[in-house]
């Protein structure tokens, strides 16, 4: 009962934060404060948005534009997480990589679209690409982090126990930093819709992104704002999924480690029995 007291102003707050904005958005525009030419209503977008959805191809262009963001997220986990882990356990890595990885991010997306599209072509591939290096920054980060925040008693437990590098990975290293690989993932997939829609600016597409082009030559600010909104539920979407993986996965952990605990505490307790009280010598027993 009293986490529940505490959770409900989590919902609430940003709930009621959102009726009052949209209702002076609405009365705003209603009363000629601003043109609805240039901001459309909320009710006229929720209208809109609801007729793209049905009868338009905005769930089409979503599918395109979910499918680019996801392979690039992937391309950037198998890149990133990999070399975080080398940047923060070897040291020779670490000097060489990161000045490198560093100055890398000074290179807008925007310039980095024109030599994907020069090198690989136009279509899938070199969009994935893109949201690849959009992802790639956060996730080596925070695997960097995770790893190096690692408690060095509990491997040095673990080897002392006889565990091997790849046992101690698997075991001991991976569950331990995979929250912090875990929040570089979050940014690193809402970073990649953005990938996707800068891609589809500059290389073409079926997504939304080209959505986004056909609205504004069309001076649609309806559908502009309505693919918006799709942009946000879908960037909003995938967090959401990937927080709820963390916190399942988090739980887990924490499970196994009670149960861990549990194991050894009743292991120490039946040591105490293993050897047998001495029983007392017969009666009229013989003594040699």
């Amino acid at each position: 009962m009293e986490r529940t007291s505490r959770a409900w102003p989590r919902f609430v707050a940003p709930a009621a934060l959102a009726v009052v904005l949209l209702t002076v958005w609405e009365l705003a525009v209603r009363s000629g404060v601003i043109s609805e030419e240039f901001l459309p209503t909320p009710s006229a977008l929720a209208v809109r948005f609801f007729t793209e959805i049905v009868d338009g191809p905005l769930l089409q262009y979503t599918g395109v534009t979910l499918v680019e963001a996801l392979l690039g997220t992937l391309i950037a986990v198998l890149v990133a997480v990999p070399l975080g882990y080398l940047i923060a356990r070897v040291v020779w890595v670490d000097l060489a990589l990161t000045p490198y990885v560093t100055a890398s991010q000074a290179i807008p997306a925007v310039a980095v679209a024109p030599l994907l599209a020069l090198w690989i072509g136009y279509g899938l591939t070199p969009i994935a690409m893109l949201c690849a290096v959009v992802a790639f920054f956060p996730m080596l980060v925070t695997t960097i982090l995770g790893v190096r925040a690692l408690p060095s008693d509990v491997i040095e437990a673990a080897r002392l126990d006889g565990a091997n590098w790849w046992q101690t990975l698997l075991w001991v290293e991976a569950p331990l930093a995979m929250p912090s690989v875990l929040a570089g993932l979050r940014a690193g997939t809402a970073l990649s819709i953005t990938g996707a829609v800068v891609g589809e600016f500059t290389m073409g597409g079926r997504g939304l992104g080209m959505l986004l082009t056909l609205f504004r030559d069309a001076n649609d600010t309806e559908g502009l704002f309505a693919t918006l909104i799709m942009l946000v539920i879908l960037a909003v979407g995938l967090f959401t999924i990937l927080r709820v993986l963390d916190a399942v996965l988090t739980a887990r952990s924490c499970a196994r480690s009670a149960d861990t605990l549990n194991s050894l505490d009743s292991l120490d307790t039946d040591e105490i029995h293993l050897v047998p009280p001495a029983e007392p010598s017969p009666k009229g027993s013989a003594h040699v």
